[in-house]
């Protein structure tokens, strides 16, 4: 079964309609996107590779977890579903911080992405060795310590997706949790 999105207007109020994730992409129609970094006790950052397989990004460490919102879903809901699709391990509403949102718009082969996105972090201990990968999304996991990820970021994405929005919020609360 297609995945539907709730079509919103360009300044992010719903709009009363609900297309296809196919149409979504193909028309740029604005829509809800999610993303989740977990951190550790030791500060570093759980990340995801992505499969070979996916269209956009492949074989890139990419956040923690994150996809779209369904149609009805609120973002937090779409985090902890995407989770457990994703990592097979469990999350809950308490467990989630917003850390804020922002718009990003861009053209990849045949797909344009116009997305509302939220941005939020756990702060969890994992162990990867007990996590169920989705394969079809995700090649492997690992942790990563702070300095590395933020040297990528900082090297024009070494290694990773280029997701500005997602990064730049990952640094902003490693600076904010570092004052």
């Amino acid at each position: 079964m297609e995945e539907k999105f709730d079509v919103l207007l360009e300044n992010g109020e719903y709009s009363g309609k609900i297309e296809t994730r196919e149409k979504c992409h193909k028309d740029g129609l604005w829509h809800k996107a999610v993303a989740l970094f977990i951190i550790n006790s030791k500060d570093e950052v759980l990340l995801q590779k992505r499969s070979e397989k996916k269209k956009l990004w492949p074989n890139l460490w990419d956040i923690t977890a994150g996809g779209h919102v369904l149609a009805g879903e609120f973002g937090f809901e779409a985090i902890i579903r995407e989770i457990k699709e994703e990592l097979g391990t469990n999350i809950t509403k308490n467990d989630i911080l917003f850390l804020g949102a922002s718009i990003s718009s861009n053209i990849k082969r045949e797909i344009i992405n116009n997305h509302f996105n939220e941005y939020y972090i756990v702060n969890k201990d994992i162990d990867i060795s007990k996590l169920v990968l989705q394969p079809e999304e995700v090649s492997e996991v690992k942790w990563f310590e702070k300095n590395d990820i933020i040297k990528r970021i900082n090297n024009n994405y070494e290694g990773i997706t280029d997701k500005e929005g997602c990064w730049d919020y990952l640094k902003r609360y490693y600076e904010w949790k570092s004052n």
